[in-house]
């Protein structure tokens, strides 16, 4: 079985930063894309961002390209979103997510359906 357990949110200020962690266990993390997404109150889940699982492609939505980074680290089956230049409608809580899929391709990167297994979440608030 595969757990996920994110560490990393917290209150920033507009224009600050945070970097949020990953943790998995079980056996299918080195093979697997992850992904990030988040849920603001009253909001539908979205997709954040997501990475394959060699960690040498990478998918953002329009709204935190520039500002986002997704990265991963294997060997310690961890991934990484880091958030720089925060605003205020990204407060949400993130969850990170397992894809199903080694190598995404089209809507794989970010239909939900393709998540298998997702984390409890981590809160980010923004404060203007």
């Amino acid at each position: 079985q595969v757990q996920l357990v994110e560490s990393g949110g917290g209150l920033v200020q507009a224009g600050g930063s945070l970097r949020l962690s990953c943790a998995a266990s079980g056996r299918t993390f080195s093979s697997s894309a992850m992904g990030w997404f988040r849920q603001a109150p009253g909001k539908e889940r979205e997709f954040v961002a997501a990475i394959n699982w060699s960690g040498d492609r990478t998918y953002y939505v329009d709204s935190v390209k520039g500002r986002f980074t997704i990265s991963r680290d294997n060997a310690g089956s961890t991934v990484y979103l880091q958030m720089n230049s925060l605003k205020p409608e990204d407060t949400a809580v993130y969850y990170c997510a397992m894809n199903r899929i080694a190598q995404p391709a089209g809507i794989a990167w970010w239909y939900r359906s393709y998540y298998d297994y997702w984390g409890q979440g981590t809160q980010v608030t923004v404060s203007s």
